[in-house]
């Protein structure tokens, strides 16, 4: 049975996000006083046809590290759901 992997992929707490900082500042310019900041990240879909759980979230795992993600700078989480 397959597998549909949901990613996310944010920055470190450590990088300076300037996407989020200019958001942050929108907000407030447009009335959101009570938005204290904001971080934007990376939200990406992904079908494994692998029948073995283990073997999907290594797939997904290795895909992260190689392709999604800069490891020296951003960090990712996945959920796998399994597909009907």
């Amino acid at each position: 049975m397959p597998f549909n992997a949901k990613i996310k992929v944010t920055l470190r707490q450590s990088i300076l996000d300037v996407q989020g900082k200019a958001v942050e500042h929108a907000l407030k310019n447009l009335g959101y006083a009570a938005v204290d900041s904001a971080r934007i990240g990376k939200y990406i879909e992904v079908n494994i046809n692998e029948s073995d759980q283990a073997e999907a979230e290594r797939i997904c795992n290795e895909i992260c590290q190689k392709l999604l993600s800069n490891p020296v700078m951003e960090n990712y989480t996945f959920e796998l759901e399994h597909v009907n």
